[in-house]
């Protein structure tokens, strides 16, 4: 149960550019961290969602999606499995169009779920993984 390249690949290129990042602060050891800057690399908004609601590369934290006073495009979970599903229902709930559980993230049931509710998922994936080898933002 997961996504395949094409899903991944329209994720990328056309679900949107605002990205809330879930899990992301200052710590630069967290590879949340790493991948935010990557997204921010390629073009997409960032948005650090984490209970400090720091800012990080020059974005404004919020503690929750729920806070996040604009649209969110896709949503990108960097917790652990077992809070994982509950982030995803939030997703729904502020009417992202994606959610993007990075490496190590699983919840099958989260991922029912949403794909349930009409959002794109994507499991168990990085995003500065796959934009590379899928060469999904080019032209």
């Amino acid at each position: 149960m997961n996504a395949n390249d094409e899903t991944i690949r329209a994720i990328l290129r056309d679900a949107g550019d605002t990205w809330a990042v879930v899990g992301l602060s200052r710590n630069t050891d967290r590879a949340a961290y790493g991948v935010a800057r990557v997204l921010k690399e390629f073009g997409k908004r960032i948005v650090p969602v984490h209970p400090k609601a720091e800012s990080v590369h020059g974005e404004p934290g919020y503690a929750t999606l729920a806070d996040i006073p604009f649209p969110v495009d896709v949503v990108d979970v960097f917790v652990n499995s077992a809070l994982a599903g509950a982030v995803a229902d939030e997703a729904v709930a502020i009417g992202a169009k994606a959610v993007w559980f990075q490496l190590g993230v699983v919840d099958e049931q989260a991922y029912a779920r949403t794909r349930a509710a009409g959002l794109s998922m994507v499991m168990d994936r990085c995003p500065a993984i796959e934009i590379p080898r899928l060469d999904a933002l080019r032209g």
